[in-house]
C-alpha cells in the first residue's frame, strides 16, 4: 500500500493546482519515452508597433467553459512565490515559467484557465474500499487520477515582445535538452531531458516539448509533462499537461489538441 499512499498525496495536490513541483514531487511512474519531433515555427519577424492587449480583452480571449467539448474550464490557480520564486538557469526559465502556469516572459498583461478532461467512472468507482486488494485499491486510484489537466496560458505584449518571448522558449528547449535544475514554489526540481514533440501546428510560430523528472528509486519509471507554446500576433498561448494516472501506469500522453485547437479559435 505503500504506493497507494502516495498516488493519493498525488491527487490531493493535482486537484488543488497544476504546479511544477507535481512533476517530480509527486511521481510514482512515468510515459513511455515521447517521440521527438521538431516543432515548425515562422523565421524572420520583423519589429511591429503592436500594442499588447489589456487584461480585461485576455479574459475575453482565453479559454472558457463550453468552448470546448470533453472539457471543465475554471480559473487557474498561481503558483506559490509566483513569477519571483521561480530560480534557475536564465535560459531555461521560459520553461519553468511556462510548466508553472505564468507568462515566459514579463507581459503588460497575463491570464490563465485549468481545462480538466471529463472523467467517465471507472468499474471499481463504487466497489466498497474494505473488499478490495492492494492491487485492486491502486487500480482504482490511478484510474481516477487518469485524466489531463491542462493549465492554459495568455500573455500579451507590445511590439515585437510576443516574438521574443516566443524565442525565449523555443531557445530554451534546443539549449535545456540535456537537461537543468530549477526552484518553483518553494520547491527544487530536477530535469534530465528536454525533448521537442509535434504540437498542433497553429498560430503563427509554435514548439512543443516534453520535460523529463528523474527515474522513480523504486520501480526506475521517469515521469514526464508536456507542454506546448504557440504564438498569435502579439499574444503567446502556453498549455501545460500533466496527467498523473497516466505517469502511473505508464502509458503516453500529450497536450490535448482539442484544447490548443479551442483556444487557438478564440484568438483568430
Amino acid at each position: 500500500m505503500k504506493r497507494s499512499s502516495g498516488i493519493r498525496l498525488c491527487a490531493t495536490v493535482a486537484v488543488s493546482a497544476l504546479s511544477l513541483a507535481l512533476i517530480t514531487g509527486c511521481s510514482d511512474g512515468g510515459s513511455d519515452d515521447a517521440k521527438s519531433n521538431t516543432a515548425n515555427s515562422a523565421q524572420g519577424s520583423q519589429k511591429n508597433n503592436a500594442k499588447a492587449l489589456t487584461a480585461a480583452e485576455l479574459k475575453k480571449r482565453i479559454l472558457a467553459q463550453g468552448d470546448v467539448d470533453g472539457y471543465k474550464v475554471a480559473a487557474g490557480e498561481a503558483i506559490p512565490g509566483g513569477r519571483s520564486g521561480i530560480k534557475g538557469d536564465e535560459k531555461c526559465k521560459p520553461l519553468l515559467y511556462v510548466m508553472s502556469g505564468v507568462a515566459p516572459a514579463e507581459a503588460p498583461a497575463e491570464t490563465n484557465r485549468m481545462a480538466t478532461a471529463d472523467k467517465k467512472p471507472s468499474a471499481t468507482a463504487s466497489a466498497d474500499l474494505e473488499d478490495m486488494s492492494s492491487a485492486d485499491v491502486e487500480k482504482a486510484l490511478t484510474d481516477s487520477m487518469s485524466v489531463d489537466l491542462t493549465m492554459v496560458g495568455l500573455s500579451s505584449y507590445d511590439g515585437d515582445g510576443a516574438e521574443k518571448a516566443f524565442k525565449a522558449v523555443s531557445d530554451a528547449v534546443a539549449g535545456c535538452a540535456g537537461g537543468f535544475t530549477g526552484t518553483a514554489g518553494g520547491e527544487k526540481q530536477k530535469f534530465t531531458k528536454v525533448s521537442t514533440e509535434k504540437g498542433a501546428g497553429t498560430g503563427d510560430e509554435s514548439v512543443a516539448y516534453a520535460a523529463y523528472g528523474e527515474p522513480d528509486a523504486a520501480d526506475g519509471k521517469t515521469p514526464v509533462a508536456h507542454a506546448e507554446v504557440v504564438r498569435h500576433g502579439n499574444v503567446v498561448a502556453t498549455y501545460y499537461t500533466m496527467n498523473i494516472g497516466a505517469m502511473v501506469a505508464d502509458k503516453a500522453y500529450t497536450v490535448p489538441a482539442a484544447v490548443v485547437t479551442a483556444q487557438s479559435a478564440k484568438l483568430k
